[in-house]
């Protein structure tokens, strides 16, 4: 019995560290089932209307619905699917914009992999993206330095400096902001009169990005837990002159959201924990005492004398 004691003791004194610094991030991973839906509301936004081919100013509620693509996740990459919706709920005006962006990337660490069909669709068919940076989720084990994020709307990475520690509902957050710079996304046309200009018949307009967005991240998990998205959209002309605002609005998670987030976050916590602390510490703990139980049998054992 000492010897099967020792025997199995060793083998847990052993296995632990492996648990730990080799299998334990193996099973750390996003995953490939994902299915969420986030909200934001962006009170007293500005925005062109299509419908009503003038400048309405109304209270926005954008939906966000993440699904996973199970059977186009593969070995170290997982695909998710993302459809955005944003209403006017002032000007009942239920589809001032539709986007769909497929993304892949790293399960292990959130970074981008070009593949899988990745593309952004935002009305104009879809269009092949190259996926760079951050997808979704910041890295397990949040660093405080810059990470490059990706952004569905201007369809490239731009850096998320790290800004400074938080708390979100009681939860310990780190805090990143990501400048974007002025980017043309889309070109249009639209009546020279709506646009304040002389003449008569269509002019073709840019649609220019300019905006601040703000990550609480809870650092153990990569788990965003709120956002705000600062938005400064214009109607340019070819002349280099704004003539209207295409999207003026800043949007934050609802307090709903945040909450799910967060609670979100925690659950993901506790499994990281688990799988990297408790299970490897409990290996540890029961090997030793399995090896100095066998030992003690082995040594307290009557020698037969001759």
């Amino acid at each position: 019995m000492g010897v099967v004691l020792v025997a199995m003791g060793a083998f847990l004194v052993a296995f632990a560290p492996l648990l730990r610094f080799q299998v334990a991030d193996k099973l750390v991973q996003a995953p490939a089932n994902q299915y969420s839906v986030l909200k934001f509301t962006a009170p007293g936004a500005r925005y062109f209307s299509m419908r009503d081919l003038k400048v309405l100013t109304g209270d926005l509620n954008i939906t966000v619905t993440v699904r996973g693509d199970v059977k186009e996740s593969k070995d170290d990459h997982v695909v998710w699917d993302q459809f955005t919706a944003a209403s006017d709920v002032t000007n009942a005006n239920p589809r001032i914009s539709m986007t769909q962006f497929r993304s892949a990337f790293n399960k292990y660490n959130g970074q981008g992999v070009t593949c899988c069909g990745a593309s952004v669709d935002s009305g104009d068919g879809a269009q092949p993206v190259r996926l760079r940076g951050q997808i979704f989720l910041f890295p397990f084990g949040v660093e405080k330095k810059t990470y490059p994020v990706f952004n569905a709307d201007v369809r490239e990475a731009h850096d998320a400096v790290f800004a400074g520690e938080d708390t979100v509902n009681g939860l310990p957050v780190y805090k990143f902001t990501q400048k974007i710079p002025p980017t043309v996304t889309d070109t249009l046309s639209a009546p020279a009169s709506v646009l304040g200009m002389k003449g008569t018949g269509d002019v073709e307009v840019e649609r220019v990005y300019d905006g601040t967005i703000t990550f609480w991240v809870e650092p153990n998990t990569g788990v965003a837990v709120k956002q705000e998205q600062r938005r400064n959209e214009m109607l340019r002309t070819s002349d280099g002159v704004e003539r209207l605002p295409a999207l003026v609005a800043t949007a934050t998670f609802t307090p709903e959201t945040v909450s799910d987030m967060v609670r979100t976050a925690r659950d993901n916590m506790a499994q990281i924990t688990l799988i990297k602390t408790t299970l490897p510490l409990v290996a540890l703990i029961l090997g030793l005492a399995l090896t100095v139980v066998g030992a003690w049998l082995l040594l307290s054992r009557p020698r037969r004398v001759d």
